[in-house]
């Protein structure tokens, strides 16, 4: 009897001894579970496509009234693609539940699928700009090897000016300042949509310190609801690269030390 209890003991520790690597590997930092909660929100929260709804609705009423003013050049729509046009929740989701770092490998073996859903509201709105003569471009931070497969997917949709010459990827530095230069040769900008501010601004460009950016957003807060139209995105974006100073080595570990110790928490 004494020699069976020691064999069960003995496999009882052996066991819990192999389950204890696996259960760490399996455990998620607050950084990816707050991924995960983004992600479920954006993509089954009414709140969330009423939020789009009224980004686009007033997109498109300071459209109509950008089109009822003289201007010596013809008119224009900028737009971001990543969570303002396509919907890449699934992917985040993917990442966070899995606990796993973005990487370029991942993110480009997504994009290659075609297979990300729209915001809603949004290929409502650039189809209406384009059927007024509105010229729509669309610049994004997506490297020029993604061109394929973010073209298709842009015309599974039926989106206007899905050419070369509107869809401009990113050429090397990923400020977005010399492309929107690029379409005010021609064009005046009536409206610009995007997720994340540098998406409007050079004012947000060369990695500024959050204290940086809420000043930036002071000053320009007439901009938004005029010219500059944000989309929700809670999942990813330059406010957590400003949070962990631009440093994208930290560990998921880092990342949370970093977020306990700048989140206001209730003290009971």
């Amino acid at each position: 009897m004494k020699k069976l209890t020691g064999i069960l003991l003995a496999g009882t520790a052996l066991l819990a001894a192999c389950s204890a690597p696996k259960q760490a590997q399996q455990s998620t930092s607050i950084t990816n579970n707050g991924k995960v909660w983004a992600s479920l929100w954006q993509q089954r929260a009414a709140e969330y496509k009423a939020l789009c709804f009224q980004a686009y609705s007033t997109a498109k009423y300071r459209l109509d009234e950008a089109i009822k003013q003289p201007a010596g050049k013809p008119l224009a729509v900028v737009t971001d693609i990543d969570e303002t046009l396509l919907d890449n929740s699934p992917y985040d989701a993917m990442r966070a539940i899995n606990n796993q770092e973005y990487s370029q490998a991942t993110w480009k073996a997504w994009t290659d699928k075609a297979a990300a859903d729209t915001v809603p509201g949004a290929p409502a709105f650039f189809k209406y700009a384009a059927s007024k003569g509105v010229e729509v471009f669309y610049i994004t931070n997506r490297d020029e090897a993604e061109r394929e497969g973010t073209t298709k997917n842009l015309q599974k949709y039926g989106l206007p000016f899905t050419d070369a010459a509107h869809i401009l990827l990113r050429q090397g530095s990923s400020s977005k300042e010399a492309r929107r230069q690029q379409v005010l040769a021609k064009f005046n900008i009536a409206i610009l949509c995007g997720d994340n501010l540098p998406d409007f601004d050079k004012a947000y460009d060369n990695k500024p310190a959050e204290a940086d950016r809420m000043a930036a957003t002071e000053q320009l807060k007439k901009e938004f609801g005029n010219r500059y139209i944000v989309i929700p995105n809670v999942a990813y974006g330059d406010f957590e690269n400003a949070l962990f100073k631009y440093n994208n080595k930290l560990s998921g570990a880092q990342k949370d030390s970093v977020i306990k110790a700048n989140i206001k928490v209730d003290k009971q």
